[in-house]
């Protein structure tokens, strides 16, 4: 890292603390609390990755400054309730790969794992097996399939969460023999999300819900598909349709009726294929 950038993110850390001062700081930056920016980190994050698919540099790089800023205000708001500062995140993860890596650094660390790695397959395993000793997981209840897939559960989104799950079950033998056990066990979740909307309360409906989206998940972990990616690509649609709407539109949607609404959306759909 060259002077310049340490410079650069000296700057950043004074700029926090300084939003964070009592006298004479932001009423709103004060205001926070590690739980009020989470929301902000997560959007921020999803805001990097929807820059890097763009290409566009610029925006890469300003997704990052914002993500980077929730990183070093975490750590400004930990150090004034003297719980760790941005220097110990800095140095616990630079320890932390270098751990995780014995085949890149195995003359600075002292390692029971393999020094040299002949593919990325075996880099993944040394990596999973090293991080499962860290955090304690190598005892005979850890090592339980529920135990490993729970983390999934508790750290990533929803969506997300239910293709590692599934995946990871999947490897461990708990598996549908073929595709259509799959396609059967979909038609089961909806026919039993049909019947809990019309018997069942707001929170077995919503159960069943939750049953039918991860079915649909396991037809996409079978066709390899992405679901996120599969229902971003909808919601983009969708905003692309809308927008086309209200250009051939004279007045707000909300003036429309149900008829005159299906008529523009189709119109939009027709325009937009075309263009494509």
């Amino acid at each position: 890292m060259t002077n310049d950038t340490l410079v650069a993110l000296q700057e950043l850390i004074d700029v926090v603390a300084k939003l964070r001062n009592p006298d004479g700081g932001c009423p709103w930056d004060l205001a926070q609390t590690p739980e009020t920016l989470t929301p902000y980190v997560i959007e921020e994050a999803y805001e990097v990755v929807d820059a890097i698919k763009s290409g566009d540099k610029k925006a890469i790089a300003e997704e990052l400054g914002d993500l980077l800023l929730q990183v070093v205000l975490q750590a400004q708001i930990a150090s004034e309730y003297q719980q760790f500062s941005l220097k110990e995140v800095a140095q616990g993860i630079s320890q932390k790969l270098i751990r995780r890596h014995p085949h890149v650094f195995g003359d600075n660390v002292e390692t029971r794992h393999v020094a040299s790695v002949a593919s990325i397959d075996e880099v993944r395993q040394n990596w999973e097996q090293i991080k499962a000793e860290e955090k304690g997981e190598t005892s005979p209840e850890n090592q339980k399939l529920s135990s490993q897939l729970s983390r999934y559960a508790k750290t990533l989104p929803p969506m997300i969460a239910a293709m590692k799950i599934s995946q990871k079950a999947a490897a461990a033998g708990f598996e549908w023999e073929n595709i259509d056990g799959v396609w059967a066990k979909f038609h089961e979740e909806l026919a039993e999300f049909e019947q809990a909307l019309e018997q069942e309360t707001p929170a077995e409906q919503q159960a069943e819900l939750g049953d039918l989206l991860f079915s649909i998940i396991q037809l996409a972990r079978w066709y390899n598909f992405d679901p996120s990616e599969a229902l971003q690509g909808t919601n983009l649609r969708f905003l692309q349709r809308l927008q086309k709407m209200e250009a051939f539109a004279n007045r707000p949607l909300s003036d429309y009726t149900l008829d005159e609404l299906e008529t523009l959306w189709q119109q939009a759909k027709a325009k937009l294929a075309q263009e494509r």
